[in-house]
């Protein structure tokens, strides 16, 4: 077996986490105490990806939602836990679908233990999320829980429809983004204000603030696909090309770039190769026609959106984390 080093959280992220520290340990802990099973693959598996370092926004934008909006009980934990949940049977399926040999820089789940096991676990983990929605007693919860998941689905099953596809659109590839990445942020948000005494104005903003700022940490993360750093990453760059997917940069390259620019990107997504040589040319291309500065900018468009719906609550911790959040995901490394 591969021996890896867990990568922690960058110190700006735990600043951030601060006031709600105490909250998402609790998360943690209900994490592995939900992945208890007579099958003892079950919880081996889900110690495994546990520990695998995973950054925990998601749930953090939910309990500091919730703080926001004065709740501090234990079922925002809970439903902290639930929308992990979702996010890592995503993730694990996603690794399936792509070939992903690592995540985070480990070994990714199906590549230890196979396809077939790994499919059954995100099974499982999509089971669980929405019976530990079930012990509480908000039907719309759990209504708003599986129409994220919904969507989720829908979008890495719209988006299997475009890989390859070098003439993907601006508009159908932040559809991807959308229902990929966005909505859980949105619900995760949401919950927060549904948790705490928000009128229905406040819920909705957190909504879109939620919405817009997980559009944001999508554009990052693909744009770190370029400008990140591997071993940070903890995958190795140039994964979106050599699965057939045209990112925000290239798609806009595709568009203002020259004759060379196009048949260079179809070549790589034909090929499903990416050589050195190719691939600093690509990443000279993508700086001259001013490619990486044009998503960038969308992210910070998205960012500051997001920023902006806090403006209505009241100054405090959690809404300086909120805020600073959406900064943190424009400047993140891995």
């Amino acid at each position: 077996m591969q021996r890896t080093v867990q990568k922690a959280p960058s110190p700006d992220l735990l600043r951030l986490f601060e006031p709600i520290r105490a909250d998402l340990e609790k998360v943690e802990r209900e994490f592995g105490r939900h992945l208890q099973s007579q099958v003892d693959l079950i919880p081996r598996i889900g110690k495994y990806i546990q520990t695998s370092g995973g950054k925990r926004v998601r749930p953090a934008v939910l309990l500091m939602a919730a703080r926001l909006c004065g709740y501090e009980g234990e079922r925002a934990v809970l439903y902290a836990s639930v929308v992990e949940f979702i996010h890592t049977a995503t993730l694990i399926h996603d690794d399936i679908i792509d070939d992903s040999q690592m995540r985070r820089g480990r070994v990714a789940v199906h590549s230890q233990w196979g396809n077939d096991i790994t499919v059954l676990l995100g099974d499982f983990l999509y089971i669980k999320s929405m019976s530990l929605a079930l012990t509480q007693d908000s039907l719309e919860m759990v209504r708003l829980l599986c129409d994220v998941t919904l969507r989720m689905i829908e979008g890495e099953l719209y988006q299997l429809t475009k890989n390859g596809d070098i003439a993907i659109t601006e508009d159908e590839h932040f559809d991807i983004i959308r229902r990929k990445t966005a909505y859980l942020f949105s619900g995760s948000a949401q919950i927060g204000g549904m948790l705490g005494n928000a009128t229905s104005e406040e819920v909705r903003a957190l909504r879109e603030y939620g919405f817009n700022l997980g559009i944001a940490f999508q554009l990052m993360d693909d744009l770190l696909d370029f400008t990140g750093d591997a071993a940070a990453l903890g995958k190795p760059v140039g994964g979106d090309l050599r699965e057939g997917k045209l990112t925000l940069a290239v798609i806009r390259l595709m568009e203002v770039g020259d004759t060379r620019a196009r048949a260079l990107v179809a070549d790589m997504v034909r090929e499903r190769t990416v050589t050195i040589e190719k691939w600093a040319e690509l990443c000279g291309l993508l700086e001259s026609y001013e490619a990486l500065d044009f998503a960038s900018r969308r992210a910070n468009e998205y960012a500051e959106a997001a920023r902006d719906y806090l403006g209505g609550f009241p100054p405090g911790p959690e809404r300086d984390a909120l805020t600073a959040l959406a900064d943190y995901v424009l400047t993140r490394d891995r």
